[in-house]
């Protein structure tokens, strides 16, 4: 969780620091400004594969603890799954907020520059 919240903040960084020049008409290029916009999206993309991967590896760990254990209940099987699907979803709203993002600050890039 402390890796996604770091690509989070990293993102965050990357759309403030690349958008300030747009708001204070630097003299930035539109299509250089975009571009680099554009990895917002790699950024969020990047937070949905970490959370898959933290999933999955939770889920590994998961399933070893039950082969050595042997007879476990449902309910207790239930609740590693739900702990498991924490990173997935957070990766996920990290995703899908890189997304909002970037449109708004590609749209804003391309009403401010006209």
């Amino acid at each position: 969780m402390g890796i996604l919240t770091s690509i989070l903040i990293i993102m965050t960084a990357w759309a403030v620091y690349h958008f300030l020049p747009v708001i204070t008409k630097n003299g930035t290029e539109l299509k250089q400004t975009r571009s680099k916009l554009k990895h917002i999206r790699t950024i969020g993309s990047l937070a949905l594969i970490f959370g898959i991967f933290s999933q999955l590896l939770g889920l590994y760990h998961a399933f070893g603890v039950i082969a050595e254990a042997g007879d476990i209940s449902i309910t207790l099987m239930m609740k590693g799954l739900e702990l498991s699907m924490i990173p997935l979803l957070f990766g996920l709203i990290i995703f899908a907020i890189s997304l909002i993002v970037w449109m708004i600050l590609d749209y804003l890039t391309v009403k401010l520059a006209e």
